[in-house]
Protein backbone atom coordinates (compact mmCIF):
# COMPACT_ATOMS: atom_id res chain seq x y z
CA UNK A 1 0.00 0.00 0.00
CA UNK A 2 1.24 3.48 -0.89
CA UNK A 3 1.08 6.11 1.82
CA UNK A 4 0.17 9.60 0.69
CA UNK A 5 0.02 12.73 2.81
CA UNK A 6 -3.38 14.14 3.71
CA UNK A 7 -2.34 17.46 2.15
CA UNK A 8 -1.72 15.96 -1.32
CA UNK A 9 -4.41 16.29 -3.99
CA UNK A 10 -6.72 13.30 -3.80
CA UNK A 11 -6.11 10.66 -6.49
CA UNK A 12 -9.83 10.81 -7.45
CA UNK A 13 -9.15 14.30 -8.87
CA UNK A 14 -12.01 15.93 -6.96
CA UNK A 15 -9.74 18.92 -6.36
CA UNK A 16 -9.73 18.37 -2.58
CA UNK A 17 -6.81 17.18 -0.47
CA UNK A 18 -6.73 13.44 0.19
CA UNK A 19 -7.26 13.98 3.92
CA UNK A 20 -10.53 15.83 3.26
CA UNK A 21 -11.70 13.64 0.40
CA UNK A 22 -11.18 9.87 0.23
CA UNK A 23 -8.90 9.27 3.23
CA UNK A 24 -11.74 9.37 5.81
CA UNK A 25 -13.52 6.60 3.89
CA UNK A 26 -10.34 4.53 3.58
CA UNK A 27 -9.70 4.90 7.31
CA UNK A 28 -13.26 3.96 8.25
CA UNK A 29 -13.94 7.39 9.77
CA UNK A 30 -16.89 8.09 7.43
CA UNK A 31 -19.06 6.40 4.82
CA UNK A 32 -19.55 7.68 1.30
CA UNK A 33 -22.82 9.64 1.06
CA UNK A 34 -23.44 8.87 -2.63
CA UNK A 35 -22.65 6.18 -5.18
CA UNK A 36 -20.29 8.56 -6.99
CA UNK A 37 -18.37 9.34 -3.80
CA UNK A 38 -17.99 5.60 -3.19
CA UNK A 39 -16.81 5.11 -6.77
CA UNK A 40 -14.26 7.91 -6.36
CA UNK A 41 -13.04 6.46 -3.07
CA UNK A 42 -12.69 3.03 -4.67
CA UNK A 43 -10.66 4.53 -7.52
CA UNK A 44 -8.42 6.23 -4.93
CA UNK A 45 -8.08 2.90 -3.12
CA UNK A 46 -6.76 1.37 -6.36
CA UNK A 47 -4.36 4.33 -6.68
CA UNK A 48 -2.95 3.88 -3.16
CA UNK A 49 -3.15 0.07 -3.19
CA UNK A 50 -5.76 -0.31 -0.44
CA UNK A 51 -7.15 -3.78 -1.23
CA UNK A 52 -8.80 -4.05 2.21
CA UNK A 53 -10.98 -1.00 1.51
CA UNK A 54 -11.89 -2.29 -1.94
CA UNK A 55 -13.06 -5.58 -0.46
CA UNK A 56 -14.91 -3.88 2.41
CA UNK A 57 -16.80 -1.63 -0.03
CA UNK A 58 -17.77 -4.53 -2.32
CA UNK A 59 -21.22 -6.08 -1.95
CA UNK A 60 -20.96 -9.55 -0.32
CA UNK A 61 -22.96 -11.17 -3.16
CA UNK A 62 -20.25 -10.35 -5.71
CA UNK A 63 -17.13 -9.78 -3.56
CA UNK A 64 -14.15 -11.97 -4.39
CA UNK A 65 -12.47 -13.89 -1.58
CA UNK A 66 -9.27 -11.90 -2.09
CA UNK A 67 -7.86 -9.17 -4.27
CA UNK A 68 -4.29 -8.88 -5.50
CA UNK A 69 -3.39 -5.42 -6.82
CA UNK A 70 -0.58 -5.04 -9.33
CA UNK A 71 2.19 -2.89 -7.82
CA UNK A 72 3.44 -2.03 -11.32
CA UNK A 73 0.19 -0.25 -12.28
CA UNK A 74 -0.03 3.49 -11.58
CA UNK A 75 -3.54 4.95 -11.69
CA UNK A 76 -3.40 8.60 -12.75
CA UNK A 77 -6.73 9.87 -14.12
CA UNK A 78 -10.40 9.44 -13.30
CA UNK A 79 -13.20 10.95 -15.37
CA UNK A 80 -16.83 10.63 -14.33
CA UNK A 81 -18.79 10.24 -17.57
CA UNK A 82 -22.29 9.98 -16.14
CA UNK A 83 -24.45 8.93 -13.24
CA UNK A 84 -27.97 7.72 -12.69
CA UNK A 85 -29.55 7.94 -9.23
CA UNK A 86 -27.12 7.06 -6.42
CA UNK A 87 -27.87 10.20 -4.40
CA UNK A 88 -28.24 10.63 -0.67
CA UNK A 89 -31.90 9.53 -0.75
CA UNK A 90 -31.49 6.66 -3.24
CA UNK A 91 -30.87 2.97 -2.60
CA UNK A 92 -29.41 2.17 -6.03
CA UNK A 93 -27.23 4.00 -8.50
CA UNK A 94 -25.05 3.65 -11.58
CA UNK A 95 -21.83 5.57 -12.24
CA UNK A 96 -20.07 5.52 -15.60
CA UNK A 97 -16.38 6.37 -15.55
CA UNK A 98 -13.08 6.16 -17.34
CA UNK A 99 -9.93 5.38 -15.34
CA UNK A 100 -6.48 5.59 -16.88
CA UNK A 101 -3.38 3.83 -15.73
CA UNK A 102 0.23 3.38 -16.73
CA UNK A 103 1.63 1.61 -18.52
CA UNK A 104 -0.84 2.62 -21.24
CA UNK A 105 -4.26 1.44 -20.24
CA UNK A 106 -7.82 2.53 -19.63
CA UNK A 107 -10.81 1.01 -17.88
CA UNK A 108 -14.19 2.29 -18.96
CA UNK A 109 -17.11 0.97 -16.95
CA UNK A 110 -20.69 1.47 -15.86
CA UNK A 111 -20.75 0.35 -12.22
CA UNK A 112 -23.83 -0.56 -10.22
CA UNK A 113 -24.05 0.36 -6.54
CA UNK A 114 -26.59 -0.29 -3.79
CA UNK A 115 -27.05 1.28 -0.38
CA UNK A 116 -27.70 -1.13 2.47
CA UNK A 117 -27.91 -0.17 6.13
CA UNK A 118 -26.83 3.36 5.20
CA UNK A 119 -23.67 2.21 3.35
CA UNK A 120 -23.06 2.34 -0.38
CA UNK A 121 -21.51 -0.83 -1.83
CA UNK A 122 -20.13 -1.67 -5.26
CA UNK A 123 -22.08 -4.54 -6.84
CA UNK A 124 -20.89 -5.09 -10.40
CA UNK A 125 -19.87 -3.73 -13.77
CA UNK A 126 -22.77 -3.48 -16.20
Amino acid sequence: MTTIADSVRCPCLSGSPYGECCAPYHRGEATAPTAERLMRSRYSAFAVGDAAYLLASWHPSTRPASLDLDDDVRWYRLDILGRSAGGVLDTEGVVEFSARFAPGGEVRERSRFVREDGRWLYVEAL
